[in-house]
């Protein structure tokens, strides 16, 4: 054995993973262990006098699969929030080998004739859950199929997990790859503390009095909503709606997604048919809560026509307020919409972004957001040491009654290297162990990517910034709250799809909660909370263009549905896109806005025919939170025992039920549209 293979970080999974200690060159020796023991693990447990006890499978295979997950997700990890070219290529020379593993392990027709002969009768109510799901999830894997139909399955998942992995390549590198150095004059408009971070930038290429801008979103965003010249936002709108297109200008062409996004399409229309479905679009609802592709097309046009007027209306008071307030007649430029969207809501609440970000400083932020969580759901968090990726990221214990419950990384600044966005990933499930019959507590990565603070000062965050915290922690506590020990049920996994988004975007309702609010601002340079006036006018500001914003939604699932459920993978999208939006969209992006193409959600990001998920869970979320707005206290407060409800119900429950019977166990009833349009004032 190598010294490679003796002292591998990525083999040790005693505990935590040693992110400190991972390198590269650990990659490739890790995956021939951990594959080979998987492998015989699947041969030994598929042998036919191997008993079909749901015990004795999961001792051999359940430990041996998990032990890969884990070291193969610090892998993939890294590869998002900390990628090297060395890290890149380790990833991507694995990632066939990890592909071909899973994909042979769920269409196993061996594994799948011991699940289906495993006797119902001797197990508890969440192994029957957990073994229900993996008999419709060996359908869906291929299990049914048989000789080239499925060697061309398995090649089918190698070619999808390559494509994908390159789109999610080329939309980073074409992200980071662009900079723009300008004079800070031409900065006129924009908040100082963008201003600071683009000098400061500037100064690191060795560009001393020049400004450095990026298209990473803490710097792309405000110049967007701020900088008074319009030529220089239309420069940045045009770069970042073409990135990895065929529209994008000089080096950043090689970027372009265009083949891989038809090729993506064809190979997971050509799943489906093997699996004898029409298309990708009904292959994806199988386990979701939406019966089909046609009742989520309906839901979804549905939902436009209650938005579209408000929307129209929005569109009216910025082409309004454009005209009288600015003197600008003509078409709204794309790049002008995010500018004078800024200006009008400031004329007509008398405040703006900037101002509020000066009360969200971000260790403030957290310890507000903490002690909601504490207060609600009856938990205590506290820092704690774990190896770390980077010198931002801190981690995170939480625990009732001095036991340990979860706990979690949090990794908050935008970075070169780091994908966009935010998002949670597990690293570990809750699970009571097989082997040793101890209960593994669950282990989460909360990543954003919020601006750095600048001149000593800590990070300020917009208040948008505030909502995706919350969001992101939303799916944290669904993972770590749990109280279910079947890993394959267990927080959000086994959950539908379509209904993971409840937790997340039910945390974001408290960023609008004066007792909330008040206990999480002070201000950067004198510490005081943000006052009550300020936060009265954001609320009144709270369903500012939310038709505008319900429709871009709306626009988005729907070519994403269409897209899977009617569009022909060898033609052209870009038609698709366009019909779509002259239905549902009264904003027209520019002929050259290639959105599509970094569309990550439905390409790399595990969304595909279910970005609808977030409109669709929306309606549970805000119907859950209404809940919360019944049982306030006077001041407002939320009700510590609707809390506990919500967390035994929902957060503790996991995937060992149906969501929707979980929502009823909260709300007593099935879910209603009616708190969704009133919380957006679409009502």
């Amino acid at each position: 054995m190598s010294a490679m293979t003796t002292h591998n970080p990525l083999l040790d999974t005693s505990d935590l993973p040693l992110f400190d200690r991972i390198a590269p060159d650990h990659v490739a020796p890790a995956m021939d262990v951990l594959l080979a023991e998987a492998d015989a693990a699947l041969s030994s447990v598929t042998a036919a006098d191997f008993p079909a006890h749901w015990m004795d499978i999961a001792k051999v295979l359940d430990i041996a699969t998990e032990r890969l997950g884990r070291a193969w997700g610090a892998v993939s990890h890294l590869n998002s929030v900390a990628d090297t070219p060395e890290l890149r290529a380790a990833y991507n020379a694995a990632l066939p080998r990890v592909t071909e593993f899973w994909t042979r392990l769920g269409s196993s027709e061996a594994l799948y004739a011991k699940y289906k002969a495993i006797d119902p009768a001797t197990l508890n109510a969440e192994q029957q859950q957990a073994r229900s799901n993996a008999l419709r999830n060996f359908v869906l894997g291929g299990a049914e199929l048989q000789g080239e139909a499925k060697t061309r399955y398995a090649a089918i998942q190698e070619r999808q997990a390559e494509v994908s992995q390159k789109f999610s390549e080329n939309t980073l590198d074409a992200t980071d790859t662009w900079a723009l150095y300008v004079d800070v004059a031409e900065l006129a408009g924009v908040p100082q503390d963008v201003v600071d971070a683009c000098c400061a930038a500037a100064d690191k290429e060795g560009q001393s009095g020049k400004a450095r801008l990026t298209l990473k979103i803490p710097t792309y965003l405000p110049v967007m909503q701020f900088a008074t010249s319009s030529t220089l936002r239309e420069k940045l709108y045009r770069a970042y709606t073409t990135r990895a297109s065929d529209q994008a200008e000089g080096e950043a062409a090689k970027y372009d997604n265009t083949a891989l996004m038809k090729e993506i399409l064809a190979l997971r229309q050509e799943e489906a048919k093997l699996l004898g479905y029409a298309n990708f679009a009904q292959v994806s609802v199988v386990p979701k809560m939406a019966e089909s592709p046609e009742k989520v097309i309906a839901f979804l046009r549905d939902l436009a026509s209650k938005a579209k007027p408000f929307a129209q209306k929005d569109l009216a008071d910025l082409r309004e307020f454009a005209q009288t307030a600015l003197g600008r007649s003509g078409e709204l430029k794309a790049w002008d919409i995010p500018y004078l969207s800024e200006k009008l809501k400031e004329a007509r609440y008398s405040f703006s972004e900037q101002e509020v970000k000066q009360y969200f400083t971000a260790p403030k932020v957290l310890a507000g957001l903490f002690q909601i969580i504490e207060t609600l759901f009856e938990v205590s968090i506290r820092k704690d040491d774990a190896p770390v990726w980077h010198p931002a990221v801190e981690f995170y214990r939480i625990e009732r009654a001095g036991q340990l419950v979860g706990q979690f990384y949090l990794d908050p600044p935008a970075r070169a290297g780091k994908r966009g966005g935010a998002w949670m990933d597990d690293v570990r499930g809750r699970w009571l162990r097989p082997d040793t019959g101890t209960l593994q507590t669950p282990v989460a990565h909360l990543v954003c990517n919020f601006a750095e603070g600048v001149n000593g000062k800590p990070p300020l965050l917009t208040h948008d910034d505030v909502i995706t915290l919350f969001h992101e922690f939303g799916h944290g506590l669904h993972h770590m709250l749990t109280q279910v020990n079947e890993r394959d049920i267990s927080g959000i996994s086994g959950v539908e799809w379509d209904a993971v988004e409840l937790p997340s975007q039910f945390m974001e309702n408290f960023c609008w909660e004066w007792p909330v609010l008040r206990h999480m601002t002070a201000h950067v340079d004198t510490g005081e909370p943000l006052p009550r006036e300020l936060f009265d006018k954001m609320l009144a500001a709270k369903n500012f263009q939310s038709g505008l914003q319900t429709l871009r939604q709306i626009e988005f699932a729907l070519f994403d549905m269409r897209l899977h459920a009617e569009h022909d993978g060898s033609r052209d999208f870009l038609p698709l896109m366009d019909e779509v939006r002259r239905e549902v969209a009264v904003i027209v992006p520019p002929a050259f806005n290639r959105m599509a193409h970094t569309f990550g959600h439905i390409f790399s990001g595990g969304y595909a025919a279910g970005y609808y998920s977030y409109k669709w869970a929306e309606v549970l979320s805000a119907d859950a939170y209404a809940a919360f707005e019944e049982t306030a206290d006077p001041q407002g407060a939320p009700s510590i025992e609707t809390g506990r409800r919500y967390r035994k119900e929902i957060l503790e429950a996991g995937g060992r039920r149906p969501a929707l019977e979980s929502f009823k166990a909260f709300r007593g009833r099935e879910p209603s549209l009616d708190a969704l349009l009133r919380h957006q004032g679409m009502a």
